[in-house]
């Protein structure tokens, strides 16, 4: 935490009240007038959604009214018809021969696709009893016992053509594939969609009959436009818009005035899946902006249910959506320039105004940085005190005069303190030396505990043997003299033994005296160092039943003292072994190496041992830390590092809990 006193401390308060100023000054223009401008538009927005959706709603409602009203009309003049005098004198003959002919007329005057007379069992009775109409329709049968019915239903192809193959022909519409439909491997629409009114009459001789007849809606322009000029009517709609209507079987416009083309309706395409969801499989009346064909338009669509209550189709009106988002998004930009329009004149102002507050805290910023630069004398230099601000400045030059003064008195100080830390100085320096020679001393206790106990027992309790056994063998040689010639090749086994026993007790010797051996720097092929070395651990692997792997790639040569590359070997080796107690691999492998572009060799000494855990990992090269507890004085490690350090080398370790752990020595090339 800074010094209240200090000059960092004085200078954050000062542009904390600049900014302050500052914020009381715009926060009216800036964030208040903003947010409040940001409601009121976020208001306007959604009352002019909902303005939206209220319109296409009543053009929905009159597209009902007006689909309900031809329902009606239909049901109402078969009804007529079939009360008619004129139909029941034509109808009452028998046999009824000017029968066909009436109907055809009555057809034409009624604007029906078609008008049909049939029995129970749907039978046309005009056409010597031809099946066309399924007796199963809910506004057929409903006829046949007695009560008129009208409805909207679905034929299929098969079923128009029976009435008049014109009629099948006029619901054939091809497919369109449509973007953002469902998908669907159909291409043709053969069915169609038909305002079906039935009424009941009574035949010559008491028969039962029923008058059935209707529109088919597939292409039916005159019934879609009349639609949309009921809805849209001129003027209706701002300049740019247009209104739209259609009639959908399921999702298939079948009649529309969309336009897919300049001159071509949008017959065939398909409704989105989204409305096709909401509309037919959930039946809710869809009241949002959708995709309409090729263009965004503010749509309403409700589902057309048929006499068996399935939902089999969709009305749907709408208006182009670009006019009335181009006018909304006018509107947002005259407002919103007109709010910078205003910023822009005001802010000004209001700087000015706020300049004179600011001026003698601007001066006292600069004063205080520049004294944070170095500069002692630096004042704001301003003359009089006109308000509370002018008196902070000027106490603040008078702290400043005591500020440098104090200034000096420390600097007095600081010198006397630099004389006394040096003096404590070179006590430090004194005491790392002292340091550093115990350091010396405690390597090389390291290195003679290691090793005095092999070199001991080894050198004196062995080579003793070993003269023994030659000159005995020597004087058994010569007692038997040509004799002896028939164990020439055990003779010569013994000898090499006796020699091999001999070099071995030579390397623990030049390992154990050094400045006897090999007290020297030269280049060594790190492949015979490890080789002069397994033998002295030979007794430790054989203990273990450890399998020993050597993988010698390195073609280059360090230069390092031997004994001491050996010690470090050793001491890996070592640890190694110790972390396979009851047995395991060690792998010994040399390579070709680079480290930080010098090329040099590395040394890798693997095992499967127990693992370091990370804890651990983190202090094996530190000085005196050992997990031997009373077996080891934890120096190895930090010998072994220094030593490889001293050439220029470094050793680093890897390790996992409980697979093993692998130490490598990285050595630059001897050049």
């Amino acid at each position: 935490m800074a010094d209240p006193g200090s000059p960092s401390s004085v200078a954050r308060p000062a542009r904390s009240i600049r900014f302050r100023l500052l914020a009381i000054a715009l926060l009216p223009t800036l964030v208040i007038l903003p947010l409040l401008l940001g409601i009121t538009i976020t208001r306007w927005n959604a009352k002019f959604d909902a303005v939206l959706i209220s319109k296409v709603n009543g053009d929905l409602t009159i597209a009902h009214q007006y689909l309900s009203r031809i329902l009606e009309n239909t049901g109402e003049h078969i009804q007529a018809l079939a009360a008619s005098a004129a139909f029941r004198d034509v109808a009452g003959q028998a046999p009824a021969a000017d029968l066909p002919g009436f109907l055809d007329r009555s057809r034409d005057r009624l604007g029906l696709d078609f008008l049909l007379l049939v029995d129970e069992d749907g039978r046309r009775i005009e056409v010597s009893a031809q099946p066309a109409i399924d007796p199963g329709w809910p506004v057929v049968a409903s006829a046949l016992k007695g009560a008129s019915s009208t409805a909207i239903d679905i034929f299929s192809n098969d079923q128009l053509a029976r009435i008049g193959q014109p009629l099948a022909e006029r619901a054939r519409i091809d497919l369109v594939p449509t973007a953002n439909a469902v998908p669907s491997a159909r291409s043709l629409e053969s069915r169609g969609m038909v305002v079906q009114s039935a009424s009941p009459v009574v035949l010559a001789g008491g028969r039962k009959a029923a008058l059935v007849g209707g529109i088919l809606l597939n292409q039916n322009l005159v019934f879609i436009d009349t639609i949309n000029d009921l809805v849209y009517r001129e003027q209706s709609l701002p300049e740019g818009s247009k209104g739209t209507a259609t009639l959908f079987l399921e999702d298939v416009r079948i009649s529309t005035n969309v336009r897919l083309f300049e001159d071509r309706r949008a017959l065939g395409t398909r409704v989105s899946g989204a409305v096709r969801a909401a509309v037919l499989d959930q039946g809710r009346t869809w009241l949002d902006s959708a995709f309409v064909v090729n263009d965004w338009y503010i749509s309403a669509y409700e589902p057309i249910t048929d006499s068996f209550g399935k939902r089999v189709g969709m009305l749907y009106v709408g208006f182009l959506e670009t006019p009335f988002r181009q006018a909304k998004y006018s509107t947002l930009l005259t407002i919103v320039l007109a709010f910078l329009a205003v910023t822009a004149v005001s802010v000004p102002i209001f700087l000015r105004w706020a300049r004179a507050i600011f001026k003698p805290l601007e001066r006292m910023n600069g004063t205080i940085a520049e004294v944070e630069a170095g500069d002692l004398g630096a004042r704001t230099g301003l003359q009089g005190a006109s308000d509370e601000i002018g008196r902070v400045a000027l106490h603040l030059d008078g702290l400043l005069d005591q500020l440098q003064q104090r200034d000096r008195e420390l600097r007095q100080w600081n010198e006397e303190l630099n004389d006394r830390v040096a003096e404590r100085t070179r006590e430090l320096e004194l005491a790392n030396r002292q340091i550093e020679a115990t350091t010396k001393q405690l390597i090389m206790s390291e290195k003679l505990a290691a090793i005095g106990e092999i070199t001991a027992g080894v050198a004196h309790e062995i080579n003793n043997p070993i003269a023994v056994m030659q000159g005995n063998l020597d004087v058994v040689r010569s007692v038997l003299g040509a004799d002896a010639d028939a164990a020439r090749t055990e003779f010569r086994l013994i000898d090499e033994q006796i020699h091999r026993i001999s070099q071995i007790v030579t390397k623990l010797l030049q390992f154990a005296k050094p400045e006897e051996y090999a007290g020297y720097v030269e280049r060594h092929a790190p492949a015979t160092v490890i080789s002069d070395c397994l033998p002295l651990v030979q007794h430790l692997v054989n203990k273990a039943e450890i399998d020993v792997v050597r993988d010698d790639r390195a073609t280059r040569l360090v230069l390092m003292n031997r004994t001491e590359l050996q010690q470090v070997v050793i001491n890996l080796i070592v640890n190694a072994l110790h972390a396979m107690p009851n047995g395991g691999r060690l792998s010994i492998r040399t390579r070709d190496d680079e480290l930080d572009g010098k090329f040099g060799l590395s040394i890798d000494i693997a095992d499967t041992g127990v693992g370091i855990a990370a804890d651990v990992m983190e202090r094996i090269f530190d000085p005196f830390f050992t997990t031997k507890r009373q077996k080891g004085t934890g120096l190895g490690l930090s010998i072994s590092q220094r030593l490889v350090a001293r050439q220029g080398g470094r050793i680093t370790a890897e390790s996992v809990p409980g697979e093993g752990t692998t130490f490598s020595i990285w050595l630059p090339e001897a050049e």
